[in-house]
């Protein structure tokens, strides 16, 4: 069906891309929980085969046929149709997890003898496949401070021997869990200017922590976008998955990859994420108004040293202006730093009672973590003080609980240091 241009994607998160008469009927999107599909004709399949293996590119108008779950099924497709609205992109990619969407991007767009420039910190996942897996393969990693200028990143390019060698540039903003902000539209420039020919160096952009509804990296240069959809996408806590975002030429590279690869997500997972994907807005909004909440209570609290939130950016600091360039939203990610060290943390930790102590992010309950002890426990020590990860930082994913309730919790757990 075609729907008015003028029409918002929360509006059409319930029906785009399905056609109910091709499903009995059905309201909702079936389970389509098959591993392949039959064939009308042994011609069709033969022409389903060209076009998957890129044997032949599709005639106008002509769909890839349904062939096996591991190459393309009918929730997927519907699922990566969806997304596309969010970020405007061309096409979408989804997979098993965030760290496939991940590791599928640098794999494909970095080869032998190059590097990837990245900023830090980045989930922790994602440092060490840069620095223990890429090396094994003969790529390298050059770290840069989130809030480096393009000078400073040239600079470092330039004193690694890496001029000419650059595959890709990969960010993650804001920074995870320091919220410091990378200027997206400098990378692209930077990008540019270390391309060489035809040898273009791309820009990712991991937009995890702003979700689809707060961020639109592909607005200011990004070559692709990348999400844990476990995170916002999915805010349920119930389902771990990751997509990727782009050109219809970046995001056919990387399913060709992610074929052989096999790390396509499930039908189930893909069923999953169209459910939440209706009431990702609504989701989304009231977690960003709890934040600012919250927010504002630890930086009252004389427990609590510094917070940071991208809605406490004051306009002197140069990150202002990136913050309102780049974002809608101040978002439902912070972290603060408590009065003492890893002992003061851990207890404030351990006296929760109504926000959770646990990893992720992004999902319907409030979350809290002590990023230098568990999710970026793999970063060097030295790295982890260059970028901020403290003893005593404490990271807050903030939920959709009734923001009183989520002040009490954490006035009375301050208490208790």
């Amino acid at each position: 069906m075609d729907y008015p241009k003028h029409f918002k994607p929360e509006s059409l998160m319930m029906s785009y891309g399905y056609k109910s008469s091709l499903s009995e009927g059905a309201i909702k999107t079936p389970i389509f929980q098959t591993s392949t599909f039959a064939f009308e004709s042994a011609e069709a399949g033969k022409k389903f085969f060209e076009v998957a293996y890129g044997l032949r590119e599709k005639d106008p108008n002509e769909e890839l046929g349904l062939i096996y779950s591991r190459l393309n099924n009918p929730d997927l497709e519907i699922l990566e149709d969806r997304l596309t609205l969010w970020d405007k992109a061309e096409e979408a990619a989804v997979f098993e997890s965030g760290m496939s969407a991940i590791t599928t991007v640098l794999m494909e767009f970095l080869k032998p003898g190059q590097f990837v420039l990245y900023s830090s910190p980045v989930y922790g996942g994602t440092d060490h496949f840069i620095n223990h897996v890429l090396p094994k393969y003969g790529v390298s990693g050059i770290a840069f401070k989130a809030t480096a200028t393009k000078e400073e990143i040239r600079k470092q390019v330039e004193d690694a021997g890496a001029v000419g060698k650059v595959g890709l540039i990969y960010t993650e903003t804001p920074a995870n869990p320091t919220i410091a902000l990378v200027d997206i539209a400098m990378c692209r420039v930077l990008a540019d200017e270390l391309s060489v020919g035809d040898e273009k160096v791309y820009v990712a952009v991991d937009n995890t922590l702003m979700g689809p509804l707060w961020s639109h990296p592909l607005d200011h240069g990004a070559d692709m976008v990348v999400y844990s959809a476990t995170k916002y996408i999915g805010g349920h806590s119930d389902v771990i998955a990751g997509a990727c975002l782009g050109s219809k030429e970046v995001i056919g590279r990387i399913k060709t990859l992610r074929t052989f690869f096999g790390n396509m997500a499930g039908p189930w997972t893909g069923w999953l994420l169209m459910r939440s994907l209706e009431t990702l807005k609504v989701r989304m909004e009231k977690q960003a108004t709890n934040a600012t909440q919250v927010a504002e209570f630890l930086a009252s609290n004389t427990k609590v040293e510094k917070v940071h939130y991208l809605g406490m950016i004051e306009e002197a600091d140069p990150q202002y202006a990136i913050y309102k360039r780049q974002y809608e939203s101040p978002g439902a990610m912070l972290s603060f730093e408590i009065k003492g060290g890893e002992k003061e943390a851990f207890k404030f930790l351990n006296s929760l009672k109504l926000i959770k102590l646990a990893v992720s992010l992004g999902s319907t309950e409030s979350l809290a973590e002590h990023p230098k002890t568990m999710t970026h426990i793999d970063v060097s020590p030295d790295d982890q003080k260059t970028f901020g990860i403290t003893d005593n930082l404490v990271r807050i994913s903030v939920g959709v609980e009734n923001p009183e309730d989520l002040i009490w919790d954490i006035k009375q757990a301050l208490e208790q240091v």
